[in-house]
């Protein structure tokens, strides 16, 4: 499991990961000049912007507390990035599946409450191959999922990534909730 240190700030490892989860969409340009060739080949515009997927366990074992933190910071991070919000528990609540584009104002709600399953969110992720990262808001509290085919990153209460129930070889980033209140 990579295990973030807790000193480094969690809001700074996620601003982070939404922006070098960035695609680059490059086209020609005349306008811009060339850095190696200038006047003799065209330049590079680019456009950038993050299509994440942020997938959020609302199972009975996540608290209000916590979902509230996350929203809040999903909330300041909307100026960088559009997110597809994907509330689950055993399953994706794919009614509830909303996008939050960038500089858009959400107010959060919670929907669903059963049990823990990571393989829908996954496979939801995996089907949709636009995403260009996956976030996991949760409490670590089910079996490992599946692959996912893009990047795939954890976060969730210090208290679960000390004692998780599986190991992983991907992003685990531990929020201290005590601290943020």
């Amino acid at each position: 499991m990579k295990y973030i240190n807790t000193t480094i700030n969690w809001r700074h490892v996620l601003r982070y990961f939404i922006k070098a989860s960035q695609r680059a969409e490059k086209q020609g340009s005349i306008r811009k000049i060339n850095k190696r060739y200038p006047y003799i080949h065209p330049g590079k515009k680019t456009n950038r912007q993050a299509e994440i997927a942020v997938s959020v366990d609302q199972s009975g074992s996540v608290s209000d507390k916590m979902l509230a933190i996350f929203f809040a910071e999903l909330d300041k991070l909307s100026d960088i990035a559009t997110f597809t919000v994907i509330p689950f528990d055993h399953d994706v609540a794919y009614n509830e599946i909303f996008v939050w584009n960038k500089g858009q104002k959400k107010i959060w709600k919670r929907v669903k409450c059963g049990g823990t399953d990571f393989n829908p969110p996954t496979d939801y992720v995996n089907k949709n191959l636009s995403f260009d990262g996956h976030i996991i808001l949760t409490d670590l509290q089910a079996p490992k999922p599946k692959p996912s085919k893009v990047q795939r990153m954890w976060m969730a209460p210090i208290e679960c990534v000390n004692h998780p129930y599986f190991q992983t070889n991907e992003r685990v980033i531990p929020i201290d909730i005590k601290m943020e209140f």
